[in-house]
């Protein structure tokens, strides 16, 4: 009778502190999906906030410049800054301008000007495999800006 309430003892002891290593261990398995998911969203969004007002920022500095060349350094410099203010580089080729109603009305009085921001965001701790980059996902900002009809016309 004393070795079964003994050996009974010993197993009650054994499984005593079981359930707190397995809520543990499956928080900690849960969680690090989770902060994964919520890094991933943060990442997303701000590459889409920036993306948003480095068009409109591109398309006002675009407007006041005195000439096209002007206005075209103007405008990706001002996309630049806006995306660095998210941590995000721009590179020349995510920006695209065109005037409208034609190519050849840029800053003149009734135009308007498209700014157009297009660019892959990179999804955080996903390597490139056999060659191919990572996971991305494509984020993609448009912003019309008017040049006022009673204005006088840039050069």
């Amino acid at each position: 009778m004393r070795a079964g309430w003994l050996a009974a003892r010993i197993g009650r002891r054994t499984a005593a502190g079981s359930a707190l290593v397995e809520v543990t261990w499956l928080g900690l398995l849960l969680l690090i999906p989770l902060v994964y998911v919520v890094i991933t969203l943060v990442t997303v969004q701000r590459s889409a906030f920036g993306a948003t007002e480095a068009t409109r920022s591109a398309g006002r500095a675009y407007i006041l410049a005195p000439d096209v060349a002007t206005a075209e350094q103007r405008a990706y410099e001002a996309a630049a800054l806006a995306m660095r203010d998210q941590g995000v580089q721009l590179e020349p080729g995510d920006l695209g301008i065109a005037c409208h109603p034609t190519p050849q009305s840029c800053l003149q009085p009734g135009s308007s000007v498209e700014v157009r921001v297009a660019l892959q965001v990179r999804l955080p701790l996903t390597p490139g495999m056999f060659g191919e980059s990572a996971a991305s996902v494509a984020v993609e900002a448009t912003h019309v800006e008017p040049y006022g009809v009673y204005r006088e016309a840039g050069r």
